[in-house]
């Protein structure tokens, strides 16, 4: 009998979403202190809130940790169980009576993600009984939307735009001012996200033709910018970087959107479809952040012929005098970029200081190998660059330690005719994802800088080749003379 009645709730069974909310509360205070009960008097090391979010690499690497560590996550994994079964029977119940599908339920799971998955599931109202079998399938949900958003197309499109657009602003300043993460989640997973929801959102009362989900998905892609740009969350420049990869990703979520509210029996799942988009971005995110990927070395190669000899040549390397204001226009909009080089010693340790507009970078000399090799590492990098903005200043994360210099070198190979190849190159990281295309913009301004400071380079030892060569003449002219 009592199994037969566990069977029915288990099947039939809900729960409200006040006592969904206590009961949620409620257990995690007791797992939470059980859990620092265990960690302190048992394994003795301290236990707080940030603990249960560990990588999941170095969860699946168990086997290979410290038999310590090994045993207490076993330990906590353990203490753990019922909790996890109770969650899941309660989230279950807690999706039944809200009327969404049951298979959601594995968002329990997600670190970071469940947080938020369980705020909404204590906010969201129990579904409606329709009288009537017409009406949609998750009633108040449905009866929500049909309120909010308009018949016209117009409406409709202005509604995805002040819906999906604060929405993914919030994401956004997630990942990067709480997170610090700049990867996949916040430039693939986001803008495709906020594509697909708007053109949901669009042709939620009626089908619209492709163009319009297009052009929404578009459309809220280019005021999301506008947002993070008046809120000061970024500058122009680095909107600009992003808006090639961002707006055909958003394209996609929008043709996306358009074949599903183009068959009418598929948005009875809409409501559901819009709260996973919800959820799936900042988990995504949290995901990518525990990952902890390590970022790829680039190396950026650039060389240029000078018609002066080695000799001549280094002395302008080692350290050279201030360059003249820039004309590229890239600088010009606040791109970093070298002014002058200093050297403090001679030979393997000294300390060149080469000057941006930003700060310098301190470059320990690890090689001096005259005239041909000079070779130094990077142990201080300024930001790359000084935001365009409509405020004084701002200070995004990604401005410090997310585009980090590593080595450089300078390569001087003696020509024939007494010319010299000049080669400078610098071997670098950027934590940005996807690394590939992230890389073809700092590949060019690296190339560009590595012109800028070779060019200077060689005027200035032909320069001195130049004077070096009247100087010669001058005294074997004055030989001449006393002979």
């Amino acid at each position: 009998m009592t199994s037969t009645r566990i069977a029915t709730w288990w099947g039939k069974g809900e729960i409200g979403r006040v006592p969904y909310a206590l009961i949620g509360i409620l257990g995690f205070a007791v797992k939470h202190n059980l859990d620092r009960l265990v960690a302190s008097s048992v394994f003795h090391r301290p236990f707080g809130v940030f603990n249960y979010w560990i990588s999941p690499a170095q969860a699946l690497r168990i086997t290979s940790l410290p038999r310590n560590d090994a045993e207490f996550l076993l330990t906590m994994v353990a203490v753990a169980l019922p909790f996890i079964a109770a969650g899941v029977v309660l989230t279950v119940l807690r999706l039944r009576s809200i009327g969404l599908p049951l298979w959601l339920a594995v968002l329990f799971f997600l670190p970071i993600l469940n947080l938020v998955f369980f705020l909404i599931l204590s906010l969201l109202p129990p579904r409606e009984t329709p009288a009537d079998p017409t009406v949609r399938a998750h009633g108040h949900l449905h009866r929500f939307l049909d309120r909010l958003i308009p018949d016209n197309s117009w409406g409709s499109a202005a509604v995805a735009a002040v819906f999906s657009v604060p929405i993914c602003a919030a994401a956004t300043y997630f990942a990067t001012s709480i997170l610090q993460q700049y990867g996949w989640g916040l430039f693939v997973a986001l803008p495709f996200c906020l594509g697909l929801l708007s053109a949901l959102i669009y042709g939620y009362r009626a089908p619209r033709n492709l163009a319009g989900c297009l052009g929404v998905a578009c459309a809220t892609t280019f005021f999301l910018g506008g947002a993070l740009f008046l809120l000061a969350f970024e500058g122009v420049i680095c909107l600009m970087m992003a808006l090639p990869l961002a707006l055909p990703i958003a394209a996609l979520g929008g043709a996306l959107g358009y074949v599903i509210q183009r068959r009418p029996p598929n948005m009875q799942s809409a409501p559901a479809m819009m709260i996973g988009l919800l959820l799936f971005v900042p988990g995504f995110m949290g995901f990518e952040h525990a990952a902890k990927v390590d970022a790829p070395l680039f190396a950026v190669r650039t060389s240029i012929d000078v018609n002066a000899p080695p000799e001549v040549v280094w002395k302008q390397v080692v350290t050279f005098a201030e360059i003249p204001p820039p004309t590229d226009a890239l600088f010009r909009l606040g791109i970093a970029y070298p002014v002058r080089a200093t050297i403090v010693g001679h030979g393997p340790g000294a300390v060149r200081h080469c000057e941006f507009t930003t700060g310098p970078f301190v470059e320990p000399i690890t090689v001096w190998d005259e005239p041909r090799l000079l070779r130094f590492s990077v142990t201080d990098n300024p930001p790359p660059m000084q935001e365009w903005t409509l405020y004084k200043e701002i200070h995004p994360a990604h401005l410090h330690g997310f585009l980090v210099s590593r080595q450089g070198q300078f390569q001087l190979t003696a020509l024939p005719g007494g010319g010299t190849r000049l080669e400078g190159t610098t071997w670098y990281q950027h934590h940005l994802w996807p690394a590939d295309y992230w890389q073809v913009w700092s590949d060019a301004i690296i190339h560009r800088i590595h012109l800028r400071v070779l060019r200077h380079i060689k005027g200035l030892a032909e320069q001195d080749a130049i004077s070096q060569a009247k100087f010669g003449a001058v005294i074997r002219q004055a030989e001449g003379d006393t002979k």
